[in-house]
């Protein structure tokens, strides 16, 4: 059965991608958990009016995002987080907590998924963070301070 695919699928595939599945498999699993739709001509037109607008949509947060770059190169972002008399945290920072405070301390939005952290960031201190968007890069430092 010809489908497409409203949701990202495991090995199925991406939004918006037109597959052919088993008629089972598609009647039975994807369409009522409305992660596809049956591929009739008119859901083709629809799907294709879709991709075009959500590409366009990510190109346009894709620039934003590289502009703000530009902006969070060189900030300082201060993290506050329980630590023991050594400097080292109870709990790591992941890029999750990083984002949050970038968002709040200097209003810009960040996909964490640009962030580069190597593991976790685990004692006080200061810390260089790498945001990549693209082809293009911005340094950040992360200062961790104890409670």
């Amino acid at each position: 059965m010809k489908i497409i695919l409203l949701k990202d699928v495991a090995n199925v595939g991406q939004r918006f991608d037109v597959k052919n599945v088993a008629d089972g498999f598609a009647l039975n699993f994807l369409i009522p958990q409305k992660a596809a739709e049956v591929a009739t001509e008119a859901a083709l037109k629809k799907v294709a009016t879709l991709k075009a607008a959500a590409e366009a949509e990510r190109k346009v947060q894709h620039e934003l995002l590289a502009k703000n770059l530009k902006e969070l190169n060189g900030i300082t972002v201060t993290i506050s987080a329980e630590a023991n008399e050594q400097g080292h945290l109870f709990k790591g920072l992941h890029q999750k907590e990083i984002v949050t405070a970038i968002a709040e301390q200097t209003k810009l939005a960040v996909p964490f998924e640009s962030l580069q952290l190597e593991k976790p960031i685990k004692e006080v201190g200061d810390h260089k963070v790498i945001v990549v968007v693209g082809d293009k890069k911005a340094t950040i430092t992360v200062a961790i301070s104890a409670k």
